[in-house]
């Protein structure tokens, strides 16, 4: 991460966004949303993400309009996805290989539906925050081009191939892919003077990474101690018990208390911790039920990295709030309802573990997925009450339990789903219609 950075990776990811993104409505918002994303999948740090993108994406959403609590909470939401997002995702992701036993590759493949669902829910709600409130794209002359992007840093897409590519087809283990990969982006990055390198550049990346590692490394140590103590005595398989027993055998109950209990866990720790705590006290819970081994570990994993973003304790949040000047807890709360469907999406992989790819064909995928994508669609419907016109609260409460719908893995739910959202966008156009000529 810190030798892709440093090789100029972080602007090609900004200049991509922009050229993609810029000129659409709410063009800035969406360039905050892919920007952030893009760098946090190799950053592995939500709050280091922030403060990267953040210094360049906030002032111009400021600048469109957007309040300092929405341009705060576009950055931090995108940034702790990216730890979710393959395929190099946060540490933690790698640390949950190791815990489950599984090749890192299981761990990429189960997660890449339910994160690019993540950031679909937020794009949706920004496309229609930026409808609803007549917010144009910036000026095409003043963003980049992509063809003169790729010419000039394209290259650097080569190492994340390797990447990808090694990952599924060589057989390797993790540190041996990372270790050929930072070679090649060494070797790739000296192709293109405004990528090049120098040995100071690379002494840098290096000493960067390993102050970081030295903070993680402690609290790891901490928190070996922690689920050391927690194993030996007891505690955890207590916990477990107690969060069945509170739940009532209920399985949404117990995937209630389980998210509660991994987000209190989670607060104010850097991601690996965080995962190794609640997937320690809180995934034997779900396990106990007979979800599988890696749905409970992503479950836990999922909420344990939206402590970020949740007040009273949310680093990332608080962190975008400092550079966009917004109030730090309303920060929190807007991006809170900015990643609601990410809230959402745990559930759905738990309740229908096609979304995780596993035991499931190409037809299965494309299923769950197109019900996983229209669901997040009705959640940004029913939290930012429009649709090509406003959508009054009745509509929004049919939204939402059509959302709900759409996560069950029952067919029958999920046809009857996909008809009431055919139904609810029928109805919407024929409002905005009806409204046009008065408006005239």
């Amino acid at each position: 991460g810190e030798i892709m950075n440093k090789c100029g990776m972080g602007q090609l990811f900004n200049d991509m966004a922009s050229s993609i993104a810029g000129g659409t409505k709410g063009g800035p918002a969406k360039v905050g949303v892919i920007a952030s994303g893009l760098l946090g999948m190799i950053n592995g740090s939500a709050v280091a993400c922030v403060v990267t993108t953040g210094a360049f994406t906030i002032p111009l959403m400021k600048k469109n309009r957007y309040s300092d609590e929405f341009a705060g909470a576009v950055v931090a939401t995108s940034s702790v996805g990216g730890q979710l997002m393959p395929p190099i995702m946060g540490a933690a992701a790698f640390v949950m290989a190791e815990t489950l036993g599984v090749k890192y590759s299981v761990i990429v493949k189960a997660a890449i539906i339910p994160a690019i669902v993540y950031y679909a829910g937020i794009l949706f709600q920004v496309q229609l925050r930026a409808t609803k409130d007549k917010m144009l794209g910036l000026p095409r002359d003043q963003l980049p081009q992509i063809g003169q992007v790729m010419k000039e840093r394209g290259h650097l897409l080569i190492p994340i191939i390797f990447l990808v590519g090694m990952m599924f087809a060589s057989g390797w283990t993790v540190l041996k892919i990372a270790f050929w990969t930072i070679l090649l982006t060494i070797a790739v990055a000296q192709l293109r003077p405004i990528s090049r390198m120098s040995l100071k550049d690379i002494y840098d990346a290096f000493a960067k990474a390993a102050r970081s590692t030295v903070s993680v490394a402690i609290s790891c140590a901490c928190v070996g101690i922690i689920v050391g103590v927690v194993s030996l005595t007891g505690f955890a398989l207590n916990i477990a018990s107690a969060i069945i027993s509170i739940g009532n055998s209920s399985l949404f109950l117990t995937l209630l208390f389980t998210m509660i209990t991994c987000m209190v866990l989670g607060m104010g720790l850097p991601s690996i911790p965080s995962y190794l705590i609640t997937a320690t006290i809180a995934a034997p819970a779900l396990i106990q039920l007979g979800i599988p081994d890696l749905a409970a570990h992503m479950f836990c994993f999922y909420f344990a990295m939206f402590a970020n973003l949740t007040p009273p304790v949310a680093l990332a949040s608080f962190a975008a709030a400092g550079i966009s000047g917004g109030n730090p807890m309303k920060t929190g709360w807007v991006s809170v309802k900015l990643a609601i469907a990410g809230f959402i999406v745990p559930y759905m992989f738990v309740y229908n573990q096609g979304l995780l790819l596993t035991d499931v064909g190409l037809l299965g995928a494309l299923w769950v997925g197109v019900t996983a994508f229209v669901g997040v669609f009705m959640i940004g419907v029913a939290t930012e009450g429009f649709l090509y016109t406003k959508v009054n609260f009745v509509v929004r409460v049919i939204a939402g339990i059509n959302a709900l719908m759409l996560i069950s893995a029952d067919t029958t739910s999920s046809i009857i789903g996909l008809a009431l959202c055919a139904a609810i966008i029928v109805f919407q156009r024929v409002c905005a219609r009806k409204e046009t000529p008065l408006a005239a």
